[in-house]
């Protein structure tokens, strides 16, 4: 279910000699794990499944908090109006795009904090941090009067839950063995993404009933709402959680990697499939507000119910079907498909705006949220194939292990480069909306953009003769 690389980041190289097998696992002070072999079937069965199962649901539960947080203030912005705030359509997309911003930029240093500080203590470190964005939400939400650039430095700290992601996913790697990454990656992943979803249907919900039932509650309960959840996942990481003696970076094949060109076309690909992802999930609540007012909430009782959510929660949950799919019929070919139907899908919505039907716009959103999960899948899946037979390493004939770690570092900065949609997206609906006072030449700016990733993917990756389409990537 997820819509996020479910394969290691850049950190995620294995050392390159293992514990010897038959070794029995010792913990020193620290919850240090020495010894930890997860490819020791003998060691897994008897300790090491059990311990890597308890650190992965402790994992998930700090990501999932790191994506809630991370989308906050897509839901907070559209809401801010009718709070008493005065904002330019230019101040209003900044709101929508500064976290993605930050979060996709410190998704670097983040893989690097595992390695350097341990999987436990930097997921308590990085779950304490949640509290500050939250906390300066509640802060600043509740007194109209607070500047534009306080309302921005507190959604740039936001981005905090974005980069949580990398050293969540950096750390899982090293406790599976090779042949269940793929599934505890997934899981990680999955229960990261849903956060954004989840996020918003309950934030409307929540302060809709808490204005309900306290007279004058504002705001400030979008962010006040996730702190006990924050702290119980710093208290449980610190109890439950182990660091890793074996866990070691690899910044020399992140450096390599950057040197690979199949790094920088498949990061502009994954601009167009995550970025579309995540940059819609900023923004859908904002657009269904400006285009469809009456829609923009339903009452639920005494809740008031906004629909924005069903947009990231079946782009996670088409992620999957996007990797399975391309297993099958090769990963260039899905993008191909993913890239088109996002450019008819857009189009589609440019030639129905003028109908005014909500639901239309709905489903038609919902089908560009499924496509982007699709392409997700199976840009992802285009990597490992790719560097194991198109790169500069495996073209001078480097061993298979040496272009699986060249592999393995691309995903991670792939992910964090893709990420930077969420940051263009808005910026680009704003720009087009102050220039013009509309969202339609900025829809065509997206068409543009999906037909030219098409037209890289199947130059690239399916024209004749390409090693990349005869290994069905």
């Amino acid at each position: 279910m997820s819509t996020e690389p479910q394969t290691p980041p850049a950190t995620t190289a294995q050392p390159t000699t293992a514990p010897p097998t038959g070794l029995r696992l010792d913990t020193r002070k620290g919850r240090w794990i020495e010894h930890w072999n997860p490819e020791d079937t003998e060691q897994w069965e008897s300790e090491g499944k059990a311990i890597a199962g308890r650190n992965l649901r402790w994992s998930i539960f700090a990501e999932f908090l790191g994506f809630v947080v991370w989308q906050l203030w897509s839901i907070v912005v559209v809401q801010l109006p009718g709070a008493g705030f005065q904002l330019s359509t230019s101040e209003t997309f900044w709101l929508l795009s500064m976290p993605s911003l930050v979060g996709a930029t410190l998704r670097i240093p983040y893989t690097f904090m595992v390695p350097k500080f341990g999987g436990r203590n930097w997921t308590i470190v990085s779950a304490m941090l949640l509290l500050i964005p939250s906390i300066g939400l509640a802060v600043c939400v509740s007194n109209p009067a607070t500047p534009f650039p306080v309302l921005l430095a507190v959604a740039a700290l936001a981005g905090f839950g974005g980069g949580n992601f990398a050293s969540s996913m950096a750390n899982i790697t090293f406790f599976y063995p090779a042949r269940e990454k793929g599934w505890a990656l997934g899981l990680n992943a999955a229960g990261g993404n849903l956060g954004a979803a989840v996020a918003q249907l309950v934030v409307p919900i929540a302060v809709s009933l808490t204005a309900s039932v306290v007279s004058g509650a504002g705001l400030g309960v979008a962010g006040l709402l996730w702190v006990p959840l924050i702290l119980v996942a710093a208290v449980g990481a610190y109890r439950n959680m182990d660091n890793l003696a074996s866990a070691k970076g690899d910044l020399a094949g992140s450096v390599a990697a950057l040197k690979e060109p199949h790094l920088w076309i498949m990061a502009f690909l994954y601009i167009g499939t995550f970025g579309s992802f995540i940059g819609f999930s900023g923004v859908f609540p904002k657009l269904i507000k400006d285009f469809f007012p009456a829609y923009s909430s339903f009452a639920v009782g005494a809740a008031a119910l906004s629909l924005a959510f069903l947009g990231p929660l079946v782009g996670s949950l088409a992620r999957p079907y996007g990797g399975r799919l391309a297993d099958r019929f090769g990963g260039a070919r899905m993008a191909v498909a993913a890239f088109a139907a996002m450019a008819v899908v857009t189009l589609l919505v440019i030639a129905t705006l003028p109908l005014k039907n909500f639901w239309l716009f709905l489903v038609l959103f919902l089908a560009l949220f499924t496509a982007s999960g699709f392409g997700n899948g199976a840009t992802y899946r285009m990597i490992p194939v790719i560097f194991s037979t198109s790169s500069r390493a495996a073209r001078s004939g480097a061993a298979p292990a040496q272009t699986a770690k060249l592999a393995a570092a691309a995903l991670g900065l792939i992910s964090a480069i893709g990420a930077y949609g969420g940051f263009f997206i808005p910026q680009v609906l704003g720009a087009s909306s102050s220039a013009t006072g509309s969202y339609v030449p900025a829809f065509f700016g997206f068409v543009a953009a999906y037909v030219l990733m098409l037209a890289v993917t199947a130059f690239c990756y399916l024209r004749k003769g390409s090693l990349v389409a005869t290994s069905k990537a």
